[in-house]
């Protein structure tokens, strides 16, 4: 289950996946679970137009719109924002979150696909924090050769 599953979930679960984000998320816009376009994009760190084409491609599930036809977010739309943020920090591609979103739309019997496709994602994360964990230790190595260089000329 994730952030976007609390459609098929009982009101008020948290998963495991969910546990962290709901700890760490940022501070909501005042509003009563419903907030405009420009609420949602300072809250999100996001332009309006992103927002609108994370909807135009699938990435967001359907958004209501006020009797005027203005976008009403939810407290469920935010909290599929911070997944979709964490997803793009740890470089999903697009395409993989459009799959994603597609495939929590179509329901329950999607879980084994969708945990396939988080599971690989996870594996290339942690791919990529090893290369950057090896290149801090380069980094880290050429600091301290080039500190020990600047403390043997200033004690010389």
């Amino acid at each position: 289950m994730t952030l976007m599953d609390t459609e098929s979930a009982p009101a008020g679960t948290v998963d495991d996946l969910c546990a962290p984000l709901a700890r760490q998320r940022r501070r909501r816009p005042e509003g009563r679970d419903r907030y405009t376009i420009s609420e949602v994009a300072a809250y999100a760190g996001l332009s309006a137009h992103t927002l609108r084409w994370y909807e135009r491609i699938g990435l967001m599930p359907h958004v209501d719109r006020s009797h005027t036809g203005q976008r009403r977010y939810t407290d469920r739309d935010l909290d599929w924002l911070d997944l979709v943020s964490r997803l793009r920090l740890t470089g999903m591609p697009v395409a993989d979150m459009v799959r994603y979103a597609e495939l929590v739309r179509l329901g329950e019997h999607t879980f084994p696909e969708r945990e396939r496709l988080l599971s690989a994602h996870r594996d290339d994360v942690r791919m990529r924090i090893a290369e950057l964990r090896s290149t801090l230790e380069v980094l880290d190595y050429k600091i301290n050769t080039y500190a020990d260089a600047r403390r043997a000329s200033e004690g010389a």
